[in-house]
């Protein structure tokens, strides 16, 4: 290994490094050094050079991805510093894989899952072409379990395999806004304890969002058929994502229409699904690897004051994409057909980190048109350079060799079909010591929770310069200021500087909806990015930053509520007690509020293996209050068991504790004797109680947002009864039929 530059990196990343990234032996010691690391990546990455070049001085191409590395200017994605130069040598980041409604599609998907995650990989599905649930099976008389029911099943082999121990699975689950399961699919993440690897998205169409504005009703198409089922009213579906948004930043949405308006090959098909966060989007069995330049390094100094570097940038911009496109030639594929496709488009995400870091640099708060000024003219800057850089490529290399059945067919050759995405930088951020993507900064001084509960407390490098180049830093003013999520209201910091300094809590959701706008004007694929609210802040409010970013050209929007969920990555300030389970004094005895004189809810009929089960659940004006149970007309032990559990239940409820929780308790409980309801199986009187509780949880949300009994129905998995004697219909031939009396009803 020649002599080599010595990477600038804090303890933080050190410590990262040395968990993730660094070659380990077999009792898990590292046994390489970033140093190291940077040098096995940039050889490795080089080498493809000789593919095009035998007699090019393949060392100094690696000596140039080094410094690109080991000055942090630029970093791949975390599979490409981990992997490349080892024998895994699996270098994306992302994947498309096709879920077709049938079996053999729907659990090769899985199988193709598992072989992704295990080799770092994150995965995105389109659940669309799923027939819906009690939709009839012709093939076995049966009926549908529907896109919910497999998403759990690729859930669970998620949860199964561990990604080269190293990276957990993640997923994207995408349903089109006009699939009949959509109302289901919208609260699937209603419970947190259920989907834990999926992130969800809704496809909005264009057509919907018309709807939307107009109010009016839109259809819902069967996949299997392609024909309309029934309408729903666009903004009761609307209200509903924007309501489980609030509850708890999913789903997610993305606009379909606008992503295929982008697709560079429209010819191979039609973009369904993206990454797991939303900013690429793929076709089926496509991958990308992703990078990153901080921008923080593109600011210079001069005698006028700081200013952008735009020479640095371009250059270091056309390294990026040199590298990014031999990593495409390096990488060892988990499929011949991703890399088939891969090869056969050669799409790469170049992005950035560290923008809220240049702002502060150049003296401008995130939150002033003068960073959304910056933000577009870094965005063209960066695109421009990016496809000149593309374009020199194809005229050494060739172009991509799908480009004839492409949108560029007939113009100046491309290399990459796609070249430009801002991805979130996560980790790479923490070893670049920069923020993270073009989000503002989360906090000045924050804890960041990570890596098995590994906590680590962290100074923003500018802020610490500024106090003590005017003189306000000291240990005591640093303690107070990690106390809180922003500096706009601590008198001790000068006025300017707190302008300057603002954060994520401190920047209104409709400017974080205008930066993300801004930069993707000028981005090929989309934008990770995510709208911070306070905890404050009403559906209405998100609603009204879904509708924004549909106004201004986003191609999806990602939004969470502080404390709408239990577990936070990062944490700054402090939290309230009821806000958080990991603030609460558990050593504290709790009392029960008393049970009010008046409740309202619903009764359940759940067939158990020990007879039906009757389930009563009440709510008060706090939430659930209470559960009841009856066995029918059975008696004894089993009776009294299952009265026992429900009191308890209901002290616990009464008590405060998370219905969520309660659920996750009783779920999974198995007796010997089990049963059928439906298509869903009943492990025992326990498992019976949360499917009620969560039944009831579900459908609450759904009549809320307008959906009819016969829809709610649907979405808890129920038959509805016979207006004519109460009997229950069954599905049949796509009508409903009362055997009792005959009635039938078909949609």
């Amino acid at each position: 290994m020649p002599r080599l530059m010595q990477p600038q990196l804090s303890d933080n990343a050190l410590t990262v490094l040395e968990r993730r990234y660094l070659k380990k032996d077999a009792d898990g010691n590292p046994i390489e050094t970033p140093e190291q690391m940077f040098w096995r990546v940039a050889v490795d990455i080089a080498s493809a050079d000789r593919k095009y070049d035998p007699a090019l001085d393949v060392e100094a191409v690696a000596l140039d991805f080094y410094e690109l590395m080991a000055s942090l200017d630029f970093l791949p994605n975390s599979p490409t510093m981990m992997n490349a130069g080892r024998e895994l040598q699996q270098l994306s980041a992302c994947f498309v894989l096709p879920v077709a409604d049938s079996m053999e599609s729907i659990f090769t998907a899985i199988k193709n899952t598992a072989l992704i995650h295990q080799s770092g990989g994150g995965t995105g599905f389109s659940f669309s072409r799923i027939r819906p649930k009690n939709d009839r099976v012709a093939s076995t008389g049966g009926i549908a379990s529907g896109p919910v029911s497999f998403m759990k099943v690729f859930n669970a082999a998620t949860e199964a395999v561990k990604q080269g121990g190293t990276r957990r699975g993640a997923n994207m689950a995408i349903l089109k806004v006009d699939h009949p399961d959509i109302l289901e699919f919208i609260a699937c993440k209603q419970d947190p304890t259920v989907l834990t690897n999926f992130n969800i998205s809704v496809g909005i169409t264009e057509d919907f969002m018309r709807a939307v504005e107009a109010g009016e009703d839109y259809q819902l198409i069967n996949p299997r058929s392609n024909e309309p089922v029934r309408t729903l009213q666009a903004r009761h579906v609307f209200d509903l994502i924007v309501d489980m948004a609030w509850r708890n930043g999913e789903p997610g949405i993305v606009f379909v229409d606008r992503m295929n308006r982008d697709n560079p090959t429209p010819a191979l098909g039609e973009i369904e699904s993206t990454n797991p966060c939303g900013e690429q989007p793929l076709l089926p069995y496509e991958s990308c690897n992703l990078g990153s330049i901080d921008l923080e390094h593109m600011v210079k100094d001069t005698p006028a004051g700081p200013e952008v570097d735009y020479a640095h940038l371009g250059d270091v911009v056309t390294r990026a994409v040199h590298f990014l496109d031999n990593v495409i030639d390096q990488n060892h594929y988990p499929l011949p057909e991703i890399e088939r496709m891969t090869k056969g488009n050669r799409k790469i995400g170049l992005g950035i980190m560290g923008f809220a870091d240049m702002l502060i640099r150049l003296g401008v708060p995130y939150n002033q048109e003068e960073a959304l000024r910056i933000a577009e003219q870094t965005g063209e800057f960066m695109r421009e350079k990016a496809r000149a850089a593309s374009t020199d490529l194809a005229r050494q290399r060739g172009p991509f060799p799908n480009l004839e059945q492409s949108v560029y067919a007939g113009g100046a050759p491309l290399r990459n079909a796609t070249i430009t995405t801002i991805a979130p930088t996560g980790t790479l951020s923490i070893i670049a010591g920069s923020s993270g993507g073009v989000e503002p900064l989360f906090a000045v001084v924050f804890t960041r929770n990570i890596l098995g509960g590994e906590k680590l407390l962290e100074v923003h490098p500018l802020f610490e310069r500024a106090a003590k180049e005017r003189g306000f830093y000291c240990e005591a003013l640093m303690e107070k200021v990690s106390r809180h999520k922003t500096i706009a209201e601590i008198a001790d910091i000068p006025e300017d500087v707190r302008k300057l300094f603002v954060t994520a809590y401190d920047v209104a959701p409709e400017w974080h909806v205008r930066m993300q706008a801004a930069f993707q004007k000028h981005t090929d694929n989309a934008v990770s990015k995510t709208v911070n609210f306070r905890q404050e802040a009403t559906p209405e409010d998100i609603r009204s930053v879904y509708m924004l970013a549909y106004r201004l050209g986003c191609k999806g929007v990602t939004v969470y509520r502080d404390g709408s969920r239990q577990e936070q990555v990062l944490t700054a300030g402090k939290q309230e007690a009821a806000q958080t389970e990991t603030t609460r004094d558990y050593g504290k005895q709790i009392t029960p509020r008393p049970r009010p004189q008046v409740t309202r809810g619903a009764t359940y009929k759940i067939k158990s293996g020990c007879g039906n089960l009757y389930v009563t659940i009440n709510e008060d004006e706090y939430g659930l209050c209470e559960v009841f149970t009856s066995m029918g007309k059975q008696g004894g032990c089993m009776a009294s068991q299952a009265e026992a559990v429900s009191r308890l239940i209901s002290l616990a409820l009464r008590s405060g504790v998370a219905p969520e929780s309660v659920m996750e308790q009783l779920r999974g409980i198995q007796c010997p004797n089990l049963s059928w309801q439906n298509g869903v199986k009943v492990l025992s009187c326990a498992d019976a109680i949360a499917k009620a509780i969560e039944r009831h949880r579900l459908g609450e949300a759904a009549v809320e947002h307008g959906a009819s009994q016969r829809e709610v129905n649907g979405l808890l998995g129920l038959c509805p009864t016979c207006p004519e004697c109460g009997g229950t219909l069954e599905i049949r031939e796509g009508c409903l039929v009362c055997c009792s009396c005959g009635y039938s009803k078909c949609p």
